[in-house]
């Protein structure tokens, strides 16, 4: 990057807060866009994003603001980090003021429920032909709050293009974050939805109060069910070993952080979706996703049961002890069935 020029990123949420401060911090001057007016005021006023990221004081190299023209326009790098629900009509309206050359970085972890696409798709549906090298994914375990307290965290950056990897890496990377590059990114974004989805699992077991072994044993099953999609997408199986496979997995099950966990673990403690829904005023992309997940298990007629059962828990009033039941006392089957190359 040129010497004064500025960073866009899309989105005020805790992760693309994070981020924004993640470059400011770095010395770069960085323009947020907020989809909420309270959002952009808060960060102006007291440098502190109290809704999304209480208790951080921000960088005042950020300046915030609800003209997306002005996060974007004229930059060299913009980040992406909007909701998956509304990630297409975000791209829609950005698009417009993206420069030619500009390099996009989607931080998004999620599939598009009405098609079933991984946000690198919508990307290439909509993006202009010329910007069609020139974007990436992040993904792996990476809570906003810990990056935004400088905790050591790694990450991946997703391209087909090697030297755009290349460019987010060196541009993120820093002491405390840490960025490695990969080229597969259907393996990338597969691993960073379907997590989602597991730690509801995960956390309705703990919630049900079931132990360690049973735990561990939906992570591990998770991890197979995350593979054999993946791999029936196209992925590189070895992607699933790595940062967004098993690393961001064990994060989002285990973690108090996880706002999918959370979900699950209230849904074993007996209350319904629209209660802990009406309750959260940040997104659990796993609940959404959940509905993208079940239809593309169809569609490429691959077997997942822990994601089947999560759907029919979320979606058709399923008691999640039965789901338990049904899931242990499946026809028995070889382990790695469905998972090799």
């Amino acid at each position: 990057m040129k010497p004064g020029e500025r960073v866009g990123v899309i989105g005020a949420g805790s992760w693309g807060t994070a981020l924004a401060h993640l470059l400011a911090e770095q010395g770069m001057g960085v323009d947020l866009w907020a989809f909420e007016q309270e959002v952009v005021e808060q960060i102006r006023l007291h440098q502190e994003n109290k809704i999304y990221l209480p208790g951080v004081t921000l960088s005042p190299l950020i300046r915030p603001t609800h003209d997306m023209a002005q996060a974007a326009a004229g930059k060299s790098v913009v980040l992406l980090v909007a909701p998956s629900h509304v990630y297409r009509e975000v791209v829609l309206n950005l698009r417009e003021h993206l420069s030619i050359g500009c390099t996009l970085v989607s931080a998004t972890k999620g599939v598009e429920n009405k098609t079933g696409y991984r946000m690198s798709q919508i990307l290439a549906e909509l993006l202009p032909p010329e910007l069609d090298a020139r974007w990436c994914v992040l993904s792996g375990p990476s809570f906003a709050k810990e990056v935004a307290r400088r905790l050591p965290t790694a990450v991946t950056i997703a391209s087909a293009d090697p030297a755009t990897g290349a460019k987010i890496q060196g541009l993120l990377s820093c002491p405390f974050f840490r960025c490695y590059t990969n080229n597969d990114l259907v393996g990338v974004e597969v691993g960073g939805a379907v997590k989602n989805v597991i730690a509801i699992a995960a956390g309705a077991a703990d919630g049900l109060g079931l132990g360690h072994n049973a735990n561990a044993a939906l992570i591990t099953r998770g991890l197979a069910e995350m593979s054999r999609l993946g791999i029936a997408m196209g992925a590189n199986p070895l992607t699933f070993l790595g940062l967004a496979g098993i690393g961001d997995l064990v994060l989002t099950c285990t973690a108090e952080l996880s706002r999918n966990r959370t979900v699950g673990y209230k849904i074993g403690q007996g209350m319904s979706l629209e209660e802990i829904l009406a309750g959260m005023v940040m997104v659990a992309e796993g609940v959404s996703t959940c509905k993208a997940v079940y239809e593309l298990c169809q569609r490429h007629n691959v077997e997942l049961p822990i994601c089947t059962e999560v759907y029919r828990i979320l979606y058709e009033n399923k008691n999640p002890g039965q789901a338990v039941k049904e899931l242990m006392t499946r026809d028995l089957k070889a382990e790695l069935e469905g998972i090799q190359e």
